[in-house]
């Protein structure tokens, strides 16, 4: 299915699917403490100083505050070169780029955990592909990744963009992650009724 996007500007297309745009109005709604909880519990369970990718980060609240809060070394991406200024205004000493996940070469390092809150679904389905693949390429064997997305398989209309959001729904994002070598060890919803997956890469493996 192909979804036409906003526009960035005059023949620019807008990498971001739709929130360059929409940053604004997403810095206003974007509530401080949904999702800090939950990610607060799973940053608990790293290494300590465990070096996290931040997919999707937007402006850094409340997701990347909570990772810093935690002592864990974040880097992070997002498309959207308004969301990424607002992230350095945030968190000057920290590395973000401003680069679509499935163009990124993710810092060409590795990582001991990756989180992506409210970004796949954003995605079409071939490019969550990707996307997953990359992360589980990014991740050090035993790494662990966190990511929310609807447990039905469904599409909508996305309120700030217009943009269509894609969830694969369980069954589709287990075997998704299961091609990467990557196994869903935990599921559950936040206060906010967002519903996230935690997965783990198997000790010794190499993809």
């Amino acid at each position: 299915m192909t979804t036409r996007r906003p526009n960035a500007g005059i023949g620019t297309p807008d990498r971001s699917h739709g929130y360059e745009a929409a940053a604004d109005v997403y810095a206003a709604s974007r509530s401080p403490t949904i999702g800090a909880a939950t990610v607060a519990r799973w940053a608990a369970s790293l290494p300590a100083g465990a070096s996290v990718l931040d997919l999707g980060c937007g402006n850094g609240v409340p997701i990347t505050r909570t990772l810093v809060d935690a002592g864990l070394d974040v880097w992070a991406l997002d498309a959207s070169p308004s969301m990424a200024a607002a992230f350095r205004r945030h968190f000057p000493g920290l590395p973000v780029a401003v680069e679509p996940i499935e163009d990124s070469d993710l810092f060409s390092r590795r990582f001991d955990a990756a989180v992506a809150w409210g970004l796949l679904f954003l995605l079409e389905p071939p490019t969550q592909a990707i996307a997953v693949r990359k992360i589980a390429d990014a991740l050090n064997p035993g790494g662990r990744f966190l990511f929310t997305a609807p447990a039905a398989a469904l599409e909508w209309i996305d309120v700030l963009t217009g943009a269509v959001s894609f969830s694969l729904g369980r069954d589709g994002y287990r075997a998704l992650l299961a091609s990467a070598q990557l196994d869903v060890i935990a599921e559950d919803e936040d206060e906010g009724d967002n519903h996230y997956f935690e997965a783990a890469k198997a000790e010794g493996t190499h993809v």
